[in-house]
């Protein structure tokens, strides 16, 4: 359907495919307790070829996951199916090109003397301008860190599946000649990045974090990567992930496991968790990843990082599409807001050849008034572990006494029913594009055979609930203008590696977790709504001295990004402020700016 709405940030005409506005108060039921098995080391390793092959276990393990959940709903008996998330505000088409987003000069970086404060990408691009520094030579000092194809990589390069030195370095001398000659692309040029093994990239090998290849047989690159480069950012290669993006701890028993930058002790979440390490450890100020499941959310609130889902089919994901096409979408992780905007709104950039993407006007800089709007559903919010619902208490205490924000109580129907919905519609997705499993990993043998279990009434009766939500979101949207709906980004301070180098060696198959780990992140990707996640704070460990980062999230209506991304500054400021101890480096933190200066070949 067409929707019309008033915006100030914009002149929104009208949204396409606008969910019917309706108000669902379906009374909260507590779900059971989760009864997955858990299986790591030799046992995974030698069993998921049993649970493989064998259809009744698969079929008890779909059931004991509680798939079938959604029998006998008679609050779904007369919704519609609804199987594409994909809501697009159309603007007016009189309104005109917006200014290029790597040329304006009001870049928001964190000011200079903020605690903990990351590089930006207008550091690197000040650097360079002044010729204190030149991209050949940040190029230079990086790439002892992160090549995999060196006699002794450092434990830096697991985060980086591939990297092609003869173009990384062609690219930078590029970038070096171009500020020679003062004339630089912008404030993205020569500033090193890197991308998630999801995505093409013209003369690399893609292979989703597997030992399988599915590279582009056209060699070409990724629509929203390719206007990064144009912008002249240098791909520094791609990066690790979990196989198939199949969960949310980034355990790659093939390609290596990176550990979370502030203790060792932890994951950095997935599935793009290389993402969540490179830009945690500071080693990029930016990566591009994929979430469908919190993919970018995770490992952003895990490795104290910012992170944007987008609304879904913002982003062009051409000419690639992805196994789970209804719930994944292509964004940003950041060390900051000012990279995470310059970033997103460089990959929004409008595909003509993208069904989705040609339809959304581009991105704007938000210029108008906005109600600071945040909605609570308390009951779900307080499903967080107590050190995680303290730290975010205190950001919520901060936005509504200093920073002028009203909160609101709310209510969602049928969350955890909601989340199986997710989980089935996803595994199911996956299984239909790779029904073959030789060759992949234990965890995802057994997710993937037992995902392809799903029958074809719980699958419809999936979409009934996803409409069913989308419905209900669209209700508290019109009745609440600009509500961003606010939880933890996880329930869980982090994912403890339990299992130890058992688990990095043959991976571990922890349903609970997973479960657990995804409460929250799955409604933006169900029901297609963007949404972003910034660090508001850091808990004690349950092993190691380190003190692991906490995220918050906003999930905004669809095609509130604009938004959304002034809420993360705001949010940015509650750590720059110094209160509870301002934000935090982690201990092996990468100064890339002093590298740089002191690479032996840089130029005085």
């Amino acid at each position: 359907m067409t929707e019309t709405q008033d915006n100030s940030s914009a002149a929104v005409l009208e949204f396409i495919n606008y969910p019917l506005p309706k108000s669902f108060e379906i009374p909260y039921k507590s779900p059971p307790p989760p009864a997955n098995p858990v299986v790591r080391g030799l046992p995974l390793h030698y069993g998921a070829s049993l649970i493989s092959s064998l259809s009744f276990v698969q079929t008890y393990l779909w059931n004991n996951a509680n798939f079938n959940a959604l029998r006998g709903l008679t609050q779904l008996d007369d919704v519609e199916n609804r199987y594409d998330p994909t809501v697009t505000p159309v603007r007016d088409p009189n309104a005109g090109a917006p200014a290029s987003h790597t040329r304006i000069n009001s870049i928001r970086a964190p000011p200079l003397d903020a605690i903990g404060r990351f590089y930006s990408i207008s550091d690197f691009h000040d650097a360079f301008k002044t010729g204190k520094l030149t991209p050949s030579a940040v190029v230079e000092a990086l790439l002892p860190l992160i090549r995999r194809d060196v006699k002794s990589p450092t434990k830096h390069s697991v985060a980086f599946l591939d990297t092609k030195v003869d173009i990384v370095r062609r690219a930078a001398e590029t970038a070096t000649q171009r500020y020679k000659d003062g004339a630089p692309l912008g404030i993205l040029d020569g500033v090193p990045m890197a991308i998630k093994d999801e995505m093409d990239l013209k003369g690399y090998k893609r292979c989703n974090g597997s030992k399988l290849d599915f590279t582009n047989k056209l060699d070409v690159t990724s629509w929203c990567v390719s206007k990064l480069e144009e912008e002249g950012a240098i791909i520094l290669g791609k990066l690790n992930m979990h196989e198939f993006g199949m969960d949310t701890t980034n355990n790659n028993p093939i390609h290596g496991t990176p550990l979370n930058p502030y203790n060792e002790h932890y994951y950095t979440g997935g599935s793009s968790g290389g993402a969540g390490y490179a830009v945690g450890m500071g080693i990029i100020p930016f990566a591009i990843g994929t979430d469908g499941g919190g993919s970018i959310r995770i490992p952003a609130s895990y490795c104290g990082v910012f992170g944007l889902k987008p609304s879904h089919g913002r982003v062009s994901t051409s000419p690639s599409l992805s196994v789970a096409n209804t719930t994944v979408v292509l964004g940003p992780l950041a060390s900051n807001m000012a990279d995470l905007e310059i970033s997103y709104r460089v990959l929004a950039t409008p595909d003509p050849h993208n069904p989705a993407s040609a339809l959304f006007a581009p991105p704007r800089a938000y210029t108008g008034e906005r109600k600071k709007v945040l909605g609570v559903y308390k009951t779900w919010f307080d499903r967080a572990d107590p050190p995680v619902r303290a730290v975010c208490q205190k950001a919520l205490d901060h936005f509504t006494t200093e920073l002028g924000y009203e909160i609101v109580d709310i209510t969602l129907p049928m969350i955890h029913e909601g989340q199986m919905a997710h989980a089935m519609t996803i595994l199911a997705e996956v299984a239909a594009s790779h029904p073959d499993v030789t060759g992949l990993t234990a965890p995802n043998k057994v997710l993937i055979t037992v995902g392809g279990k799903t029958p074809s009434v719980d699958f419809l009766l999936a979409q009934k609930l996803r409409n069913l939500i989308m419905r209900h979101l669209a209700y508290l949207f019109r009745k609440h203008p600009g509500l961003i709906i606010v939880t933890p980004t996880t329930p869980n301070p982090g994912w403890h590696i339990k299992g130890g180098k058992s688990d990095l060696k043959y991976g571990v198959s922890d349903g609970n977790m997973s479960v657990r780990s995804m409460e929250y992140v799955w409604m933006a990707n169900f029901t297609g709504v963007p949404c972003i996640s910034f660090p508001v704070g850091y808990v004690d460990p349950v092993e190691g001295k380190d003190k692991i980062p906490i995220g918050l999230m906003g999930n905004g209506e669809w095609g509130s990004e604009d938004a959304l991304i002034e809420f993360g500054y705001d949010g940015e400021s509650w750590l720059n402020s110094g209160l509870e101890g301002g934000r935090k480096k982690p201990k092996g933190w990468v100064d890339v700016l002093d590298l740089g200066k002191n690479w032996k070949g840089a130029e005085a």
